[in-house]
């Protein structure tokens, strides 16, 4: 072999190994360009998630002081128990509930609004003693009982068995009951955004109830005397 053919042979074989190299560091490249890119789609993807997660914490944050100042917003006792409603069936999704409110002078509680009548006979018109049964408990603790089985979303309401028992409260006293029976066909459990909706309706509402009763009582006394006072103008 003469040297010009062996001088032509080594370059191509130099040719060749550089080339080699060149494509498994080119290889190499597209590699650990590969495993940036789908960090950067995790990445993008966990933003998104975050995104959101804070646009859904913003949501019920805004629904939350929506609930909290129509609550506020009058004290007039049946639209209290309108707006209370409003925010059973508009936000936590319930088509079978019922407020009760205690009469401390016979430890009993009593319907004074409901909703689903045609699903739960009866239900406008329970009486619960103090003690007596989940909702007797639920007002004599003051702790709130809640349905933790999914299956258990789809049954028949009966009074006996509610989905969610959550006490009004203010302070440590229960002035009353929020009772869920059944929510909206479309529902299937409830959500972090009821649990807080729940906790703003059992001290919130039932400061609005109980300000809006103890108004109305006094309303009525004064429009009593009045009265009363209206009838001696005219005998004198």
């Amino acid at each position: 072999m003469s040297a010009d053919v062996k001088d032509k042979t080594k370059r191509l074989l130099d040719a060749f190994t550089t080339g080699r190299e060149v494509l498994e560091e080119m290889l190499l490249e597209q590699q650990r360009l590969s495993r940036r890119i789908d960090e950067l789609q995790q990445e993008n993807q966990g933003f998104a998630t975050r995104h959101v997660e804070m646009e859904q914490q913003s949501s019920n944050l805004a629904n939350l002081y929506v609930v909290s100042h129509q609550l506020h917003s009058t004290l007039d006792f049946r639209e209290v128990l309108q707006i209370v409603r409003e925010v059973i069936i508009n936000f936590i999704g319930s088509e079978c509930f019922s407020i009760l409110l205690m009469n401390e002078e016979t430890d009993e509680l009593h319907t004074i609004a409901a909703e689903g009548a045609d699903l739960l006979p009866g239900i406008e018109a329970l009486t619960v003693r103090l003690g007596d049964g989940i909702l007797g408990e639920t007002a004599m603790t003051g702790e709130s009982k809640f349905l933790r089985d999914a299956n258990g979303f789809d049954r028949i309401p009966r009074a006996d068995r509610p989905l969610a028992t959550v006490p009004l409260k203010i302070k440590d006293r229960t002035i009353g009951l929020l009772v869920i029976y059944q929510l909206l066909q479309h529902k299937r459990a409830f959500s972090d955004t009821d649990f807080e909706l729940f906790s703003l309706l059992a001290g919130q509402a039932a400061t609005a109830i109980f300000s809006a009763k103890l108004y109305s009582e006094a309303e009525r006394k004064l429009n009593t005397i009045q009265e009363f006072l209206d009838l001696l103008t005219v005998e004198a």
